[in-house]
């Protein structure tokens, strides 16, 4: 493979050059040599100019960088691997964008049978199919192990991101029914598994997980349900410490070694690693092998209502865009009137962006054929010149 892509950088055109490094970075993916594959990437800097080549190119592409993903999940590189298939699982176009199924149609809109026949004629053959199921597992685990340490964080945080917006929106869905049945498919047992780790039943979670059939497809299923057996103790237990550590005073070593299945020099890297980035505000207390919590962190009641007053300044602020955009205020005026037209370059009012440019009311002298009615006062039609 080294040989065969070194030929075609050498003597390739700039299409044939790209496609190569394409498949060499897919080459070293799907041998799981995952450091190489993404120093390749981000040497070529391919991420930059892919919307430059052709549809085939793009597709394959996309079809690498699946792969990339895939290899990462498998050597337990969960971060890398989320960034690789974001892209692709979040639109819910997978399907099109591997080019192993023809975008849905509405019936409403007439169908292009050129642009139809290419469609087809770039689909790839059956045999090259990446299966999807496991795509979307190893997405959705991915964003679950990301995600539920997170959102468990950013209960004291209003303010922070969301790693993964389809995963939050799904989990949203499936946390509001009214009665959840035992789950069906691989999303609903990655959901489950995801309210189980929520709560810190890390081994209701891993059961869900590992009770999945789409691992046989793995070349190496007992070293990946190894990798995912570890990675759900260690974030479960990042999300009990982040979730309940406010109610505790102190806590034993020990019982958070029984309670998670893990040895201490785990509990203690896990543990260190949260109160040097300060998602933890606790002290480690060396003679009794304890963690000691400090009560720095507002109450759920505090949280909330701090997130209200959030939402409260926003709607304020919203508001007051909405009426500088010429809504008209409580005294039926428009804002570009009330303060003398200096919201804006032309206005029409008396102020500073009225005279600086744009179109300017006057009234005409000639009143002919005007009658006001009763005690109206004069209102003569608008007309506008030119300044």
């Amino acid at each position: 493979m080294e040989a065969l892509c070194s030929f075609v950088y050498k003597y390739g055109n700039d299409d044939g050059k790209v496609r190569a490094m394409l498949c060499h970075i897919y080459h070293f993916a799907i041998h799981d040599e995952f450091y190489k594959a993404r120093d390749l990437l981000l040497m070529s800097r391919l991420q930059d100019t892919i919307h430059n080549t052709t549809i085939e190119t793009q597709i394959l592409f996309n079809r690498t960088m699946v792969q990339l993903g895939l290899c990462a999940f498998r050597a337990g590189l969960i971060q890398e691997c989320h960034n690789c298939l974001v892209e692709i699982c979040q639109q819910s176009r997978a399907k099109e964008l591997l080019a192993q199924g023809l975008a849905w149609r509405n019936s409403r809109f007439e169908r292009n049978p050129e642009k139809e026949k290419a469609e087809r004629r770039r689909l790839v053959p059956y045999h090259m199919h990446i299966n999807l199921e496991l795509l979307e597992c190893c997405h959705l685990i991915s964003a679950m192990l990301l995600e539920i340490p997170h959102q468990a964080k950013a209960e004291f945080d209003s303010g922070s991101h969301m790693i993964s917006k389809s995963f939050r929106r799904l989990l949203d869905n499936y946390s509001r029914q009214v009665f959840t049945g035992p789950p069906e498919n691989t999303r609903d047992h990655v959901l489950a598994a995801a309210i189980a780790m929520k709560e810190g039943d890390w081994q209701k979670a891993s059961d869900l997980l590992l009770g999945l059939a789409i691992w046989n497809l793995l070349a190496n299923p007992s070293d990946v349900k190894e990798m995912l057996l570890r990675k759900v103790k260690e974030e479960s237990l990042r999300t009990f410490m982040l979730t309940y550590g406010s109610h505790y005073n102190s806590m034993k070593q020990s019982q958070l070694c029984e309670l998670f299945g893990l040895d201490n020099n785990q509990v203690h890297a896990i543990v260190s690693k949260m109160m040097i980035g300060e998602e933890l505000q606790a002290s480690w207390d060396q003679p009794t092998a304890s963690i000691v919590l400090h009560k720095v962190e507002p109450t759920h009641l505090q949280a909330l209502a701090l997130q209200f007053s959030d939402k409260i300044a926003q709607m304020v602020e919203n508001n007051e865009r909405s009426l500088g955009g010429g809504f008209e205020g409580f005294d039926g005026r428009r804002r570009g009137e009330r303060d003398g037209g200096r919201s804006g370059r032309g206005g029409r009012g008396r102020g500073r962006g009225g005279r600086r440019g744009g179109f300017q009311r006057y009234r005409p002298r000639n009143t002919a054929g005007y009658r006001p009615r009763g005690n109206q006062a004069y209102r003569p039609r608008r007309q506008y010149v030119k300044a």
